[in-house]
């Protein structure tokens, strides 16, 4: 009996402490609950570069703060350790240059793109789309590019896309501004963390230029002998995220150009009836955006008797608008008697397909190393160069490299095939000799007629591919694609492989996770403890009544004999 009731005390104790710790793994998982992220979703940071040493574009890729709206930013808080989350549709580009100009510092910045200006949204492809509110986003994401590149943003800036789950926590954090209240560790609301290491400086980083050949008929003299006419488009971008810089305009339509004409000439060619007695010369270059780089270490890469060959190269620059209207691009001037003539043969086919072209001469400055066109590459070698492009005004350095807004549903496709067939056209009636006739060498329906299909394909691809130089390798899929097509159409392609140089550094680091946590208030981690501790007071007072008896609990309570009283 004895015993039976010495285990009694034992059965009691153990379901109070089953029960204690059932409660506690409620409270734990409770706790765990609610620091779950919301949601995770991609982001693309601002880019980091130096100029001559000068830093530009944000210099920081880690983010751990709590979330803000736009209903802050009229106020006059302290946003130093808030990421503020924009929508671009909704942007205020007086605050975010108040903001880059250091006279309102930020944790951070997320602005929010649409989700139909992401190179992975396949739904707005077909004709192009100018519908006002889009027309309009473009245009503030243009300048809004413009600002953040040409500064030195000393907090992270990221851009992510609007979707379900994004929209839903800024309407909550937009509901708890609205309060007046800023989201901290005492009032709780929304984290946003991005874990990423310091970014790196990309050592060395190469371009690509991939050239193709499609030798003319042979004369007495052989094939190196013969003019050749160069058709050339730098296929590389620049963007405020270069993970989000596609340039389906810039540099897309004039690569799928190339192309186009590539394989057309193939046609011609690929019959000795028909080939003409031109060399064609077919270039892609890198290093675009940087002063037209890889088209200079390309040009030098040749040797200088071919170049004296060359009768004029055609570079082709943005020519995907659905305006009418092309510009002809010169540095010799309009009287030259070579560049009337190819003025004249190129407005002539322009009249017969509805287009206009006008003729726009500058002169290269052979002090300044800066270019803006690729055919004044050309020019400073003494070879006559010519630029086709929507643009009538030469853009300022890292202007219309295909940043943000050059996206693939304002290209219209129809708008390319224009194009093409003008400059293969025109490019034909010169071969031939064919000039002032009205030839239709490349007429719709037939073996040599303009290929939509091949154009639509290509022009998806490179709207899809973000081509920022220094960040693709020397075997990067996009180059190994442009190669293999090439291949097909013409002979003796290779790539070469070059160092960008000049004054340009770039850092890694262009795209991440972002983490969205809901926090709770200290308030209520306060409360919870408080609660907690309570509990384990009662619970232990309960299990030392059951299992010693009440007098126990009591003598725990009570305070020790002093040394004196022990001693007597």
């Amino acid at each position: 009996m004895g015993n039976l009731q010495k285990s009694e005390p034992s059965l009691g104790f153990v379901i109070p402490v089953y029960s204690s710790v059932i409660t506690l793994l409620i409270i734990v998982m409770t706790c765990v609950e609610l620091c779950d992220a919301v949601t995770v979703v991609d982001v693309y940071r601002l880019v980091q570069y130096d100029v001559g040493g000068m830093p530009f574009g944000s210099r920081l890729a880690a983010l751990n703060h709590h979330a803000g709206s736009a209903v802050l930013s009229s106020g006059a808080a302290d946003l130093s350790r808030t990421v503020l989350i924009l929508p671009v549709r909704e942007l205020n580009l007086t605050f975010i240059r108040e903001s880059i100009g250091w006279r309102k510092p930020l944790g951070g910045l997320l602005l929010l793109l649409p989700l139909d200006f992401s190179p992975q949204d396949t739904e707005n492809i077909g004709e192009a789309d100018h519908s006002s509110a889009k027309q309009l986003v473009k245009e503030v994401l243009v300048e809004l590019e413009q600002l953040l590149i040409h500064a030195n943003i000393p907090y992270p800036v990221y851009f992510g896309f609007e979707d379900d789950d994004v929209n839903s926590v800024l309407a909550d954090v937009k509901r708890n501004d609205a309060t007046g209240q800023l989201a901290t560790a005492t009032t709780g609301g929304y984290k946003l963390v991005v874990a990423a290491p310091e970014p790196k400086k990309i050592a060395s980083p190469t371009i690509s230029n991939t050239q193709g050949w499609l030798p003319g008929l042979k004369a007495d003299g052989g094939s190196n002998q013969l003019p050749t006419i160069a058709i050339v488009a730098s296929y590389d971008t620049f963007g405020a995220a270069p993970a989000l810089s596609v340039g389906s305009d810039s540099s897309g339509s004039g690569v799928v150009a190339v192309l186009e004409i590539a394989r057309l000439f193939s046609i011609l060619y690929s019959n000795p009836k028909t080939r003409g007695r031109y060399n064609l010369l077919f270039g892609m270059t890198s290093g675009g955006p940087y002063n037209y780089n890889g088209t200079q270490k390309w040009l030098h890469s040749l040797d200088q008797r071919f170049r004296e060959t060359i009768d004029y190269a055609v570079c082709l620059n943005s020519i995907g608008s659905s305006s009418n209207e092309l510009w002809m691009h010169v540095s010799k001037p309009p009287e030259n008697a070579y560049i009337k003539q190819i003025f004249e043969g190129f407005s002539n086919v322009a009249e017969e397909l509805g287009l206009k072209v006008g003729l726009k001469h500058k002169k290269i400055n052979i002090s300044n190393p800066r270019v803006a066109w690729e055919h004044e590459q050309f020019s400073r070698l003494r070879v006559t160069a010519l630029t086709v492009s929507e643009l009538s005004v030469a853009p300022e350095l890292l202007e219309s490299t295909g940043g943000l807004s050059d996206k693939r549903q304002f290209v219209d496709e129809a708008s390319i095939s224009r194009s093409v067939k003008l400059v293969a056209e025109s490019l034909a009636r010169h071969i031939y000799g064919l000039e002032g006739k009205t030839i239709d060498i490349f007429a719709d329906n037939s073996s040599l007629a303009v290929n939509p299909s091949y154009i639509r394909s290509w022009l998806d691809l490179l709207s899809a591919t973000p081509r920022v130089a220094p960040f693709l390798s020397k075997n990067d899929p996009l180059i190994m694609a442009l190669k293999k097509e090439l291949t097909d159409h013409t002979v003796e392609v290779n790539v070469q492989q070059e160092v960008l140089d000049g004054i340009f550094t770039f850092y890694d680091s262009t795209s991440s996770r972002l983490h969205i946590y809901q926090v709770a208030s200290v308030t209520f981690d306060l409360l919870l403890l408080l609660g907690l501790g309570s509990y384990l007071i009662v619970l232990f007072s309960f299990l030392v009544i059951t299992t010693r008896g009440l007098d126990d609990l009591i003598s725990l309570f009570r305070r020790p004999p002093s040394r004196k009283m022990k001693t007597a």
